[in-house]
């Protein structure tokens, strides 16, 4: 059925409720869903879930925040040692690890999809993205839901208020020092922030430079994988940044996106950010502003790479009866769909998850009228990924993650180097890494 006619197929479903026909719609299968999305996403997300509903009459998806990432994945997993787990639990992209390792915990989305009997192709996915949340042998084990990549915002007044041409869109890292001597000279407080230091200046650096993070292809080769992001590289991006900030030239904001509302408002002007901070930039900046390419080193060889994905991805939970995961793969598909894709794509900034939708964004003029929104599919899918720019898959990683941040937040207050810092956090989240490989050999 199509999408259009699901929606008017869910439209004459509540006229009928409306008549007192209420009946049928009491005989639906539930499906809970938990999530971490509040704000605008939150309600973008609710209007999905509202569509579906509507769309047909079999099931009633029931969306429940459960805090941010974190929190969202640990209660699934208390839930499920309860015996009260949802069907549907939105995991960060860094639990993908743990997920895997969850025995009996999860049901994989090719074998939900296969039981269900409805149409089901993971070639129609886009290989950049699904390849994250699949097996070595292309088996899709969670559903890509919200997936970005880093960009560069630039606020084009700030240049212009800097004597520089407000169309200047610096492609290197030198470059980009460039652009912030003269944004400070001219009185900038905040030349560059950052949202989610490791991973755009750890994780994705390391992609983007097709240099390893971890070995065993960071993880994905095997759970005895080790952490090697204290390379050269690595240090000598990590140092500039922390040269960059006892200059005053990068202002550090926090561990998460706390960065974003200071570049909406003005007071930063270059910043590095999800692709999916898009929508919120143009909902909120009043000023216009560039999406251009993360900067890269130019001097190392095959520069640019790829860059990798962030977000969540959809796991569906064990433990439920057969009609519910019939449910659950007719959702799935519901989403997957290149309208609800391409809508999704266009309001968020996500990436989105199929060709078609795609396609169909491209042929709808979006990225015409929307300069740089289509920078993020093409940064990632560019060049084939790599072992060392397909992502990452290290247990524990949420937790190593703040180690890192802890670490790097020495190298902006002065207290350490860039090379002691990084020797600490490999050391320090290698423990980790053991303690997850004893646990799951």
């Amino acid at each position: 059925m199509s999408f259009k006619k699901r929606l008017m197929t869910g439209a004459l479903a509540t006229l009928m409720s409306a008549a007192g026909l209420a009946g049928a719609a009491n005989a639906a299968t539930e499906i809970q869903w938990w999530h971490a999305f509040t704000g605008r996403l939150g309600d973008l997300l609710a209007k999905q879930v509202e569509d579906y509903n509507a769309s047909q009459s079999d099931y009633v998806v029931v969306a429940t925040n459960k805090g941010n990432y974190s929190e969202t994945l640990n209660a699934g997993i208390a839930a499920f040692r309860a015996g009260e787990q949802p069907h549907i639990l939105q995991v960060v992209e860094v639990g993908t690890a743990t997920m895997m390792s969850a025995k009996g915990a999860i049901k994989p989305v090719y074998e939900v999809m296969a039981e269900s009997g409805l149409p089901f192709d993971p070639d129609v996915y886009l290989p950049a993205v699904a390849g994250y949340y699949t097996t070595t042998d292309g088996q899709m084990l969670s559903l890509p839901y919200n997936s970005s990549t880093p960009v560069l915002y630039i606020n084009k007044d700030a240049l212009k208020t800097a004597g520089l041409d407000p169309e200047t869109k610096p492609k290197t890292w030198v470059e980009v020092e460039t652009v912030l001597t003269a944004l400070k000279a001219a009185g900038s407080a905040c030349p560059l922030t950052t949202a989610w230091q490791s991973w755009v200046h750890l994780e994705n650096l390391s992609a983007y430079h097709n240099v390893p993070f971890a070995t065993k292809d960071n993880g994905f080769a095997g759970v005895d994988t080790e952490l090697a992001f204290n390379s050269p590289l690595q240090v000598k991006h990590i140092d500039t940044l922390g040269r960059w900030a006892k200059d005053g030239l990068f202002i550090y904001s926090g561990r998460r996106n706390e960065g974003g509302a200071r570049f909406r408002s003005g007071e930063c002007a270059l910043f590095t950010e999800s692709s999916a901070g898009y929508a919120g930039v143009k909902a909120e900046a009043q000023f216009p502003f560039a999406v251009v390419n993360l900067p890269y080193w130019d001097d190392v060889a095959g520069a640019p790479q790829n860059t990798i994905i962030g977000g969540a991805s959809l796991w569906v939970m064990a433990g439920h009866e057969g009609e519910e995961y019939k449910g659950v793969a007719d959702f799935f598909n519901f989403l997957s769909s290149a309208e609800v894709q391409a809508d999704w794509h266009q309001n968020t900034g996500y990436l989105p998850i199929t060709t078609a939708a795609y396609d169909l964004t491209k042929s709808q003029g979006f990225y015409e009228t929307n300069p740089g929104t289509d920078i993020a599919i093409l940064q990632m899918t560019g060049k084939a990924p790599t072992g060392n720019s397909k992502g990452l898959r290290l247990g524990s990683f949420d937790q190593i993650r703040g180690i890192i941040d802890e670490e790097l937040e020495g190298v902006w207050s002065g207290s350490k180097s860039a090379q002691e810092a990084l020797d600490a956090a490999v050391e320090r989240g290698n423990q980790l890494l053991r303690r997850f490989e004893q646990a799951n050999r």
